[in-house]
């Protein structure tokens, strides 16, 4: 099957491909509910040297830097307690942390959690965190131009391989709260 975007040689529906995903992610998958049909949940191999945005882009498509998002997950404190909780914006900008992530946890402080508790807690691989199959007691922000989007890149759970969403299925993500402003240039 030929992806909806990205210049990937295959895309193959993501329950077809579950010994590629981390346990959590395949588990998401295989127990998807919502409108989206989760074999419209796409899998593609990519190299894990790749991974990160800017080097992605050269070998997959500058188009796909328009449809391709960023998943981070960040500590929000308030009153000596930690809410974990996941941001997802498109990557040609960043997650808005000091402002609408702040105000919408109810924190004093918000911060980018650190590789170890971002990979501890959601057991997925640093450099491929993606909102499916995250906990499911973080909330999941995700940028009101994400849900937008006919199909969004994000990581798969591990460094090699992505997922290609439809936008819409976002905002069905457990937890999901979407926003508008979440994601700034």
């Amino acid at each position: 099957m030929r992806a909806p975007i990205g210049d990937f040689d295959s895309a193959v529906p993501a329950p077809d491909r579950l010994d590629e995903l981390t346990r959590p992610v395949a588990e998401a998958v295989r127990h998807w509910r919502g409108s989206v049909p989760a074999e419209q949940i796409l899998y593609v191999d990519t190299e894990p040297e790749w991974a990160d945005t800017a080097v992605f882009v050269e070998h997959y498509g500058r188009d796909i830097l328009e449809q391709s998002a960023n998943c981070v997950v960040v500590a929000g404190k308030r009153a000596g307690e930690t809410t974990l909780a996941a941001c997802v914006v498109l990557s040609h900008t960043r997650a808005d942390v000091n402002g609408v992530v702040r105000r919408h946890l109810g924190a004093r402080k918000v911060s980018f959690a650190s590789m170890d508790t971002a990979t501890g807690e959601s057991g997925m691989e640093y450099g491929g965190i993606t909102p499916v199959g995250l906990p499911g007691s973080w909330p999941v922000l995700v940028d009101a131009a994400v849900v937008d989007l006919p199909y969004v890149l994000v990581g798969s759970g591990r460094r090699r391989g992505k997922l290609l969403v439809p936008g819409k299925a976002f905002a069905e993500l457990p937890g999901a709260v979407v926003l508008e402003g979440l994601g700034v240039a």
